[in-house]
């Protein structure tokens, strides 16, 4: 069983106060051209979307520099109770190297709101230490980001060549599931993408 876990691309997505607003223009229309497409002008931090280190970190490595199995791991579910993450959540969660973190606040249900980008817990610095001690691929949110300005968790995991994984939704769903994440952004030379993020849920034996 599969569980998309990523929004879905419009000129109605929203974006990150001050970023530009999506664009979706026709570039052939059916019924005059004998086909349809479309032009897209969309940020690379827009949606469901992924954080390449040189979003924040001179010289870091763009997504086309990044191994592809580092967009495929085994998932781990965290629940963040009240908007407080806890360590001791995440010291339990059996967490390997390797390993894709997904952290569920529950707040993609304010996706459309003001609110979703304004009120949204940081994670603490001793988690983002933990999880880089831990080795993971990957850390996703379903926030717009995980911390605020100066933005010292996007620096800690980019870091470390973790990515970050922002605007996820349907977490709830893997709740006590075992899973794999696979997290594939376009292979753009640049910082960031918007990202096709799907878990494949475990097959229980019979």
């Amino acid at each position: 069983m599969y569980i998309d876990l990523s929004v879905i691309i419009n000129d109605k997505t929203p974006v990150y106060p001050g970023d530009q607003e999506t664009k979706v223009e026709p570039s052939g229309i059916l019924q005059d051209d004998g086909y349809e497409g479309h032009y897209v002008s969309i940020g690379t931090h827009v949606g469901t979307h992924i954080d390449a280190p040189s979003h924040v970190i001179a010289g870091g490595k763009t997504l086309d520099q990044l191994p592809i199995d580092q967009f495929i791991g085994r998932g781990r579910y965290i629940r963040v109770e009240n908007k407080t993450f806890d360590i001791n959540n995440v010291k339990h969660a059996n967490i390997q190297p390797g390993d894709i973190v997904l952290f569920n606040t529950g707040l993609s249900k304010n996706y459309h709101e003001a609110s979703y980008f304004e009120d949204y817990p940081s994670l603490p610095e001793d988690i983002a230490n933990y999880l880089v001690g831990a080795k993971v691929k990957m850390v996703g949110f379903d926030m717009c980001s995980p911390d605020h300005e100066p933005l010292l968790i996007h620096k800690t995991f980019l870091g470390a060549d973790i990515l970050i994984i922002e605007n996820l939704i349907n977490l709830e769903l893997l709740a006590g599931k075992e899973f794999t994440v696979y997290a594939l952004p376009m292979n753009l030379q640049l910082d960031g993408s918007p990202a096709r993020v799907i878990a494949r849920l475990k097959t229980p034996k019979h």
